[in-house]
């Protein structure tokens, strides 16, 4: 990115003010998160087309998480009552989920938290997958029928939240385990930091880190997904930013100023994203893996709703979640397990977990309700 000497001195008066601490240009040097976007009124806004019931309902569907942020689901209104939850082709990401298995999951955990805000308002949710072919874009057919508001807390989907940091190296307590197992139904596997097996997946999610990281088909993918400046944060409203990937003050301030899509590509981008998982994976309490029976739509739809609903719990128990994926992406890994494991235990989920001693707020970007509704 080319900069004039004004541009540059600017910036570096910038960089300074940002160094010293908070003050009048604290604003300036922050990256954008999702309350620096919501509305001072309420968090959804108002769309002529739909109750602000089914506008909230919405809302808080879309908090579920997504690969890379890519939010790949759209809503389509048939009638009043009537829904169809999509796949949009727009924001797939062949390069890492060449299959659309992942973004089949994030739809899962869509119309799980659908169905969770909607029994919360007062409607029955009834979902049927419609689809056959996981690159179909008609995925879930959803009526909602008036019955009994419920009592689930929404602020679990409100914050919930993915973490890299501040991971604690302790083993977690059974009894959070099981607490976090029971949404899975015998599908959610635990094995502790000490144990062999948490060494092997430690050692293969750093070399298929290393091999995604150096395939320009990926690491180009990303660049088109990570939002540098608050600018293009603004416009996306989805996506990575600075605070997003955890890249905090005067680091975070250069990566929003002076970084661009070129900079992912440089090899010195591809090392540190390899030794940031090197030490990742070192820290924390072991790792969740999250099986399936089957890997057709229905089975991966199902799987991500089983796979929100343990998420939606963990804040609870201060356990930080971070999906690790790149052994389920990259084949020379995905081939290896498909031959370790019988065909009715599938690996979906590889999640990195941990103790925090606190636990951040919710900070990744959402479209707003207009953006992915269809009418």
């Amino acid at each position: 990115m080319e900069l004039s000497r004004r541009s540059f001195i600017n910036k570096a008066v910038l960089a300074t003010a940002c160094a010293a601490g908070p003050g009048f240009m604290l604003s300036a040097c922050s990256g954008m998160t999702r309350i620096d976007l919501a509305s001072a009124r309420r968090e959804f806004e108002t769309i002529p087309s739909v109750s602000d019931d089914f506008a909230e309902i919405l809302y808080y569907a879309s908090l579920a998480p997504s690969g890379h942020n890519a939010q790949p689901w759209f809503v389509k209104i048939l009638n009043e009552n009537t829904w169809i939850i999509g796949s949009d082709p727009q924001r797939r990401l062949p390069a890492v989920d060449p299959e659309n298995r992942e973004a089949l999951l994030s739809i899962g955990a869509f119309a799980e938290n659908l169905s969770i805000a909607a029994a919360a308002k007062g409607y029955e949710t009834t979902m049927e997958t419609v689809a056959g072919d996981p690159f179909d874009e008609d995925i879930i057919k959803v009526v909602l029928k008036k019955a009994k508001a419920g009592s689930y807390p929404l602020h679990r989907l409100a914050s919930r939240r993915k973490v890299k940091k501040g991971y604690r190296p302790i083993e977690l307590k059974s009894d959070d385990v099981t607490f976090l197992s029971e949404p899975l139904k015998g599908h959610l596997f635990y094995f502790p930091r000490e144990s062999e097996h948490a060494g092997c997946i430690a050692e293969g999610t750093v070399e298929a880190f290393r091999a995604q990281a150096y395939r320009d088909e990926a690491q180009s993918e990303l660049a088109e997904w990570i939002r540098f400046s608050n600018k293009e944060a603004r416009l996306h409203r989805d996506g990575m930013t600075t605070e997003s990937m955890e890249i905090g003050g005067l680091a975070g301030w250069y990566v929003r100023n002076f970084m661009d899509k070129s900079d992912v590509m440089t090899e010195t981008f591809r090392e540190q994203g390899i030794k940031g998982t090197a030490e990742a994976v070192q820290e924390g309490a072991g790792w969740f893996i999250i099986t399936s029976k089957g890997d057709g739509v229905a089975d991966l739809i199902e799987t991500g709703r089983r796979f929100e609903r343990m998420f939606l719990l963990a804040r609870e128990r201060m356990v930080a979640i971070q999906p690790m994926t790149q052994i389920l992406e990259e084949k020379k890994w995905r081939d290896e397990i498909a031959s370790e494991h019988g065909p009715d235990m599938i690996p979906q989920f590889i999640l990195r977990v941990g103790y925090l001693d606190t636990y951040p707020d919710p900070v990744s970007l959402r479209r707003p309700v207009n953006r992915f509704l269809r009418t």
